[in-house]
């Protein structure tokens, strides 16, 4: 029977595991028995990049928390090997980064055991489907540019009739410019023709000039 010590420190590592699957947005249990040192080092450098939390568990005490957390249907799987990778924010991580690590090694020397997400226990296949996803990031992006693409149209629209008023404003400039010589071409006019008003007068003061003559 364990001393209180070992006890208590048993006791500990169950509720940290507890507290951790309950915090989760999902996580995977995987036999790691065939990886090597350096296979290890990189593969918890790139969880840790994905922002996936991994350690290797005792079977016996991640059980208990298992239990405790409504995920007995796991239990079944609970022998030989056993990591859990968790993430808390992106559901997707721990199964995409331990399913492309699992395939870049030969054989079944790392092998995905089973998942849960939200609370329930996932399938193979759907681990599998889920794994090969696009990260949380890239989802949203694409989600995004979906939400914004009618906007994007409206930009491109309003930004080509911009252009468009741009290349027309010059020949507006020039108008000001026709409209000033449309005056001056009116001024000639009648420039013109006031010689011939003037010549009018003189026409009429021919009589008055033979009167003399008369007498």
């Amino acid at each position: 029977m364990p001393n209180a010590k070992v006890l208590s420190e048993k006791q500990a590592v169950v509720a940290g595991l507890i507290e951790t699957l309950k915090a989760s947005a999902s996580g995977v249990l995987v036999n790691y028995e065939g990886i090597t040192v350096a296979e290890d080092t990189a593969l918890r450098n790139e969880l840790r990049k994905a922002g996936v939390e991994y350690a290797v568990v005792k079977n016996t005490m991640v059980r208990r928390a298992l239990d405790d957390t409504g995920l007995s249907e796991l239990d079944g799987v609970l022998h030989g090997t056993t990591s859990l990778a968790v993430c808390k924010d992106d559901p997707i991580a721990p199964m995409r980064v331990i399913n492309k690590f699992a395939k870049s090694l030969e054989g079944d020397r790392f092998v995905i055991k089973a998942g849960f997400m939200d609370g329930k226990v996932l399938p193979l296949e759907d681990i599998a489907a889920l794994a090969e996803l696009p990260s949380k990031e890239v989802l949203l992006g694409q989600v995004l540019g979906m939400m914004l693409s009618p906007i994007t149209s409206l930009a491109i629209v309003i930004k080509a009739i911009a252009e468009k008023g741009g290349e027309v404003a010059p020949k507006a400039e020039e108008a000001p410019a026709a409209a000033e010589e449309a005056p001056a071409a009116e001024a000639a006019a009648p420039a013109e023709e006031a010689p011939a008003e003037e010549a009018a007068p003189a026409a009429e003061e021919a009589p008055a000039e033979e009167a003399p003559a008369a007498e």
